[in-house]
């Protein structure tokens, strides 16, 4: 079931992704050769809880972190840990989701760290084009089919592949509603968008083959060719004309000045 969102609905839903996005802002701050992912989940998660928020990804179908860290060809869902440390010209996928006020915030951004190399740079600027591509599709009378023709159309025309095996999703008082929103689709197919809709979009662009595996943790999903992958994600409110995006990458902007994607 879809469920149209109220205005006051969405604003307590721009409020939460707005923790969300100052929370990133302090993990950009953080991210550094030397970091390990569990310090960034800490982070994260205590900056979360302090400013009157919930990690919602922290026990979902028993997920053990607030934070999902994927690292170079891990492409979602990696999991925080100790033993995980950040190394000069790695990429690293943040993904986390908030519960304030009733509603979920959810948004990714993949992070360089230290020196990248173009190679790496270029597959993050593309993922990111396709993530804006899609939400401009998110707009009243479009079909869910346009948003995913937009981002794969984008990712292989620049020689890369999309991830079918996770999509984005509804979004609001569950941290995933229906509609699945795929990242590949064609024009015109599927459900048309109506105002007050609120989507994750979520484009998960790989640099070699679409293939992917899970590892042993029963979570972490992988290239099966080990090339890097990039993940950006915004939350939406399909609207007429134009897309309301709720998230915001302000802050990591902030932080990362000429470094920003």
């Amino acid at each position: 079931m879809i469920f149209l969102k109220t205005d006051e609905e969405i604003e307590k839903m721009r409020e939460s992704n707005r923790l969300l996005g100052m929370a990133y802002g302090e993990v950009a701050k953080a991210i550094a050769p030397g970091v390990t992912t569990g310090q960034l989940d800490q982070l994260a998660h205590d900056f979360i809880c302090d400013h009157g928020g919930y990690p919602s990804c922290l026990g979902f179908e028993g997920y053990p972190c607030s934070l999902c860290t994927s690292v170079n060809e891990q492409v979602v869902h990696g999991i925080p840990s100790k033993d995980v440390v950040l190394k000069d010209g790695d990429i690293v996928s943040v993904d986390g989701c908030v519960l304030l006020n009733g509603f979920h915030a959810d948004s990714a951004y993949t992070f360089p760290v230290g020196e990248v190399s173009e190679e790496k740079m270029r597959l993050m600027r593309v993922t990111k084009e396709c993530l804006y591509l899609g939400i401009e599709q998110a707009v009243t009378g479009h079909r869910l089919g346009d948003i995913g023709f937009a981002i794969q159309h984008h990712a292989e025309q620049n020689g890369y592949s999309v991830c079918r095996e996770f999509v984005g999703h509804g979004i609001g008082r569950e941290m995933h509603e229906d509609p699945e929103v795929l990242n590949y689709g064609r024009r015109g197919n599927g459900i048309v968008l109506k105002s007050g809709m609120t989507l994750a979009i979520e484009p998960m662009i790989l640099m070699g083959r679409r293939n992917v595996v899970i590892e042993e943790d029963g979570w972490t999903c992988r290239t099966t060719d080990r090339k890097p992958a990039a993940h950006y994600e915004l939350s939406v409110c399909v609207r007429n004309g134009k897309a309301d995006i709720l998230s915001t990458f302000e802050y990591i902007e902030q932080v990362l000045k000429e470094r920003f994607i």
